[in-house]
């Protein structure tokens, strides 16, 4: 599907999507149980790919007609999968997965789409082959399709933290439940750390403890997953809430409200302080779980997105409409996610007339030097990209066409009806 925005004003109300990594965590945490309900979960491609894991693990994932999912566990003890697990274009499922099948007595497969099969997967097949299991790529440079054979027994592992923090979240959740536990040393910084914090977050609401230590993490063995009431709620999603609110902080002179923005551990939040720091007018009730924005002269600022990868997307479409540069630091890691974000970005803002510096680690974006015109771009079969070029082309002078727009399920189902319920106008192709 294509999809052409012509520039509009937003106003209106906008409800936040349930969270995707919370989503995550949620089902295989309940999979890991003997079962549990998760309410208000994100029902996208990619949460999909993780509940279908669960299922061929021995489980059952039964979703309702309000949202709510049903999930019969596996107790931690998952079967060895009768089907290769196909984990389509999510990088968090093949990761999370690819542990709880250490902990099967046997052999699974894993695999996903092309975009998921040029992703890095070492450091985890290393670690549970430093667990007692034996993990391999099939074309031996660390990428999917990957052959896991449990279970794992080991205590302790060392593993990178500066690839993907998916890799520790992983091992703790899979650690909890071997007999002794797994003790993560990292060997160097980690990035995109309140990932683990989300974690770390999930773990606690079903029961499991898992710490911070001097040199990484700690995960006790011998537990067993079971949230309080046998039920988990899944908070709202920041990384989503993103889209809305710079939509807000760069077309909307009347307002935009959005709800579920409720505080969590996502580091995601940051986006609000970012929004604030470049000159939009934007008010976060906390309490209430609502956030006001309306558009103002923004101007370019400096930003990490050491901790924040997933925001990148959004701040260089806000610095591309901000006077002066806005400069993304720390930001190497997001070249390896379902494309090279970096790249992306500069390559398709550039063809509506952006201006931008790329490094190994940073984007620049010259505001000042750009002008934004309406043009044809790519998608780049990434949701993050495809919703990012959305919002540019709000205020870009003409039409824009996203190519391949339907990769937005994979993480805000809908997102294009969002738009259109607060005074967008697109066409479908």
């Amino acid at each position: 599907m294509n999809v052409t925005i012509s520039p509009s004003s937003v106003r209106g109300t906008v409800r936040a999507p349930p969270s995707k990594s919370y989503t995550h965590r949620a089902i295989l945490a309940a999979g890991y149980a003997d079962g549990a309900t998760v309410r208000d979960a994100l029902w996208s491609a990619d949460t999909k790919a993780t509940a279908r894991a669960v299922e061929l693990f021995g489980g059952d994932v039964e979703r309702l007609e309000n949202g709510t999912l049903e999930i019969d566990g596996f107790d931690g003890r998952p079967d060895v999968p009768a089907d290769v697990i196909n984990c389509e274009n999510s990088g968090t499922t093949m990761r999370l997965v690819t542990a709880a099948a250490a902990l099967a007595d046997g052999t699974s497969v894993l695999t996903g789409d092309e975009s998921l099969r040029s992703r890095p997967q070492g450091p985890l097949l290393e670690a549970i082959a430093d667990l007692g299991g034996e993990a391999y790529s099939t074309r031996r440079n660390g990428q999917a399709p990957l052959v896991v054979t449990g279970p794992i027994a080991g205590t302790e592992v060392s593993i990178p933290g500066d690839v993907s923090s998916q890799y520790i979240t992983a091992l703790l959740m899979a650690g909890a439940v071997t007999e002794a536990g797994i003790e993560i040393d990292l060997e160097t910084e980690l990035k995109s750390a309140p990932y683990i914090d989300i974690t770390l977050e999930v773990l606690e609401a079903f029961g499991v403890e898992a710490r911070h230590t001097e040199n990484g993490f700690t995960v006790e063995g011998a537990q067993s997953y079971s949230p309080v009431g046998g039920e988990y709620a899944v908070p709202g999603d920041f990384s989503s809430i993103s889209y809305p609110l710079a939509a807000g902080a760069i077309a909307s002179g009347e307002g935009l409200r959005i709800e579920g923005a409720n505080p969590s551990a996502q580091g995601d939040t940051a986006i609000v302080d970012v929004v604030d720091r470049m000159g939009a007018d934007v008010e976060w009730d906390r309490d209430a779980g609502t956030i006001d924005v309306s558009s103002a002269s923004l101007s370019g600022i400096e930003v990490s997105v050491e901790d924040t990868p997933d925001l990148l997307p959004t701040i260089a479409t806000l610095g591309a409409v901000a006077d002066g540069d806005t400069h993304v630091t720390n930001a190497e890691h997001v070249r390896y996610k379902e494309t090279d974000r970096v790249s992306a970005m500069a390559r398709e803002l550039g063809k509506m007339g952006v201006e931008t510096t790329e490094e190994q680690d940073s984007l620049t974006i010259h505001g000042s030097e750009s002008t934004l015109e309406g043009a044809t771009v790519d998608g780049c079969d990434d949701h993050r990209i495809i919703m990012a070029l959305a919002l540019a082309g709000l205020v870009a002078d003409g039409e824009t066409t996203i190519e391949g727009a339907d990769h937005v399920d994979v993480s805000f189902p809908g997102f294009f009806e969002v738009l259109e319920d607060v005074g967008v106008t697109l066409e479908r192709q």
